[in-house]
């Protein structure tokens, strides 16, 4: 079953691109959900900024108006997202696009043009952070970013660090948190599906599932970085946590037969594999049921 996410879910939790709260019912397209990891702040060089080197990212909070996320609704001129940040006044980004375009963007391997939002937000996340820093929109209208072809050859994505959807399921955090001196909240892996009803780390199995009557093909265990270890609430890293899925989580562990290069997984990255081409019922919601179509029979099985 889809979980909710709870409110802990709020803020700058992906690496590299703002994510709002997550809502009881979300539309998605093949390259990830309605607004989520859309924007992006990057350094005077057009490079992402991400947590693992600015933490602080963890504390901006972002707030978009609840129609946004109804099917077919269009922002209006009155229509903003909301940014906040500790010592900072609230900043308003409106959701029409921007006029201005930003040549030069890059995220890992992949650089284009991006929507400028404009000086306002660069003057904000610059005085944030302490350093330049500007405020960029992805813009699917005339860039596109591939993911790995190795895993999902022909699929899509914005600014997420390598693919649209992110699937995790609460036994797996059950499972981390019961290992852990203080429990985390599943805001800390940056999920945007968030499930429940199944053992620990089913997810790692699952190559298609189902909600909505639509595909989802699992391509790749996500093998975590130092984000993780970051709590969102005070920016601060805590290590524990990946030293605790070292123990039982590893490539060492998952995969002993394969190369051992020191990775951890938790959550499966997946793509859309199909739904209705005629722009209708492109939506999940809290309480949708997850059917498992195909799985392997072992995460060594699973591609990593």
């Amino acid at each position: 079953m889809l979980s909710r996410a709870t409110d802990e879910d709020r803020g700058v939790k992906s690496p590299s691109s703002l994510e709002p709260s997550i809502p009881r019912v979300v539309r998605y397209s093949t390259e990830g959900f309605r607004w989520d990891r859309q924007w992006l702040v990057v350094n005077s060089k057009g490079r992402a900024y991400t947590q693992r080197v600015e933490p602080k990212l963890a504390l901006v909070t972002v707030k978009l108006p609840d129609e946004a996320f109804s099917e077919g609704w269009l922002p209006t001129a009155n229509s903003f997202m909301v940014l906040k940040a500790p010592g900072m006044n609230e900043l308003k980004i409106s959701l029409s696009n921007p006029r201005d375009v930003t040549d030069g963007i890059s995220v890992w391997e992949w650089s284009g043009s991006a929507w400028d939002e404009g000086q306002e937000a660069a003057n904000w996340f610059s005085n944030y952070l302490g350093k330049p820093g500007r405020l960029v929109r992805f813009n699917a209208a005339s860039e596109t970013r591939p993911v790995d072809p190795q895993y999902a050859n022909g699929h899509k994505v914005m600014f997420s660090d390598g693919y649209p959807f992110l699937l995790l399921s609460q036994g797996s955090m059950d499972a981390l948190n019961n290992l852990l001196k203080e429990p985390v909240p599943v805001n800390r892996f940056r999920t945007n599906i968030l499930v429940d009803g199944c053992e620990p780390f089913s997810e790692d199995l699952w190559t298609e599932i189902e909600i909505n009557k639509f595909a989802f093909q699992g391509v790749k265990l996500c093998s975590r970085c130092k984000v993780p270890t970051i709590d969102q609430e005070t920016a601060v890293a805590k290590p524990d946590i990946n030293e605790t899925l070292k123990t039982f989580r590893s490539d060492k562990v998952l995969r002993p037969t394969g190369k051992v290069q020191g990775k951890v997984f938790m959550g499966q990255n997946m793509v859309l594999k199909n739904f209705l081409k005629d722009g209708k019922g492109k939506v999940i919601k809290v309480g949708d049921p997850v059917n498992v179509v195909k799985m392997v029979s072992s995460a060594a099985e699973a591609p990593a």
